[in-house]
């Protein structure tokens, strides 16, 4: 595996691990009863998906995923970006 896949994929598991944090804060946190008990994620997950719950089921499995893509493809870019320049400079 190239060094600049390599980084790639270390970003996307950065950010899917990052999401995934943030998911579970946003749900404990965001509901009418706060905490992680069925009560808790219940009203988070509809607080989160506008009082439904597969709403905020399909947010807050989407935002993980999108953020992980995301850091992926910026590790990916940069590490590609600065070999390049580094290919240049010592050529």
């Amino acid at each position: 595996m190239k060094k600049y896949k390599k980084a790639g994929v270390a970003g996307a598991a950065a950010g899917l691990a990052g999401g995934g944090a943030g998911v579970v804060g946003a749900i404990a946190a965001s509901g009418s009863v706060a905490g992680l008990s069925g009560a808790g994620i219940t009203s988070g997950l509809a607080a989160i998906g506008g009082g439904t719950m597969l709403g905020g089921l399909a947010v807050t499995v989407a935002a993980p995923a999108t953020l992980a893509v995301v850091a992926g493809y910026g590790a990916y870019s940069l590490c590609k970006k600065f070999r390049k320049k580094l290919r240049k400079k010592f050529m």
